[in-house]
């Protein structure tokens, strides 16, 4: 399936739809939210805020506030959803399924989407001028021949390139469902840098990427790719 079809005919669950009833939506083709625990939401409308449509699904009270239970319940639903032949776990086949049909946009050699307006990167016109750039990453922290992140943590809250797989911990090339639980409660951490147990929107909001915006880097900020931060120089 070419990569902009499977943009526009993404599945997504918004909160107006039962839990258990995905509904097709039609995307626009620039940037999605890629929520803490892997999942893609897409726009439905020039106006469709789709970092709110996951807090909003995610906060099941309705307080304004996620908190760790919450944050695992929203994890459990997805789990569900990319645990496709229901074994309690997800296998290389379906982590493949996510990468390739579920959220394309994280495969860290793809182009970064930019929102409407967003000028050229300089490495953008680079490449539209025929000039080499090298692939891969720079070698320091998961960052891109731009400085900038790769992967998911493009469109997300976290430096994470691949958040499903950054589940496995045990490195046995399958996710379980208790992994899967222990990353959305590592995750919640690592987004409540004031330790209060509760995630606000505006918290949550601040920490968004910018689009045209790069994030400052220091050399001795902690690893953040697998989840939990690794020490500097690592």
């Amino acid at each position: 399936m070419p990569f902009i079809a499977v943009i526009l005919t993404a599945v997504a669950v918004t909160t107006s739809a039962p839990p258990d009833k995905p509904i097709v939506v039609t995307g626009h083709a620039w940037a999605p939210f890629i929520s803490p625990m892997g999942e893609p939401f897409r726009a439905r409308t020039v106006s469709d805020d789709t970092f709110a449509n996951w807090f909003y699904q995610a906060d099941r009270n309705r307080d304004g506030v996620l908190t760790p239970d919450e944050m695992t319940a929203d994890a459990d639903r997805f789990f569900a959803k990319l645990d496709t032949n229901h074994d309690g776990e997800i296998d290389p086949d379906e982590l493949t399924q996510y990468e390739w049909d579920v959220a394309p946009e994280i495969q860290v050699n793809a182009r970064k989407m930019r929102a409407p307006g967003e000028p050229r990167s300089k490495e953008e016109i680079k490449r539209a001028s025929g000039e080499e750039l090298g692939h891969g990453l720079d070698g320091r922290r998961g960052r891109g021949m731009d400085g900038g992140p790769q992967g998911a943590a493009r469109y997300a809250l976290l430096n994470m390139p691949e958040p499903v797989a950054a589940a496995d911990t045990n490195f046995d090339r399958a996710i379980s469902l208790d992994e899967f639980r222990q990353a959305a409660i590592a995750r919640f951490q690592l987004l409540d840098t004031g330790h209060t147990g509760r995630l606000a929107l505006a918290t949550l909001q601040a920490m968004l990427p910018r689009p045209g915006k790069k994030p400052k880097y220091r050399e001795d900020d902690p690893d953040a790719r697998i989840g939990n931060p690794l020490p500097p120089g690592n």
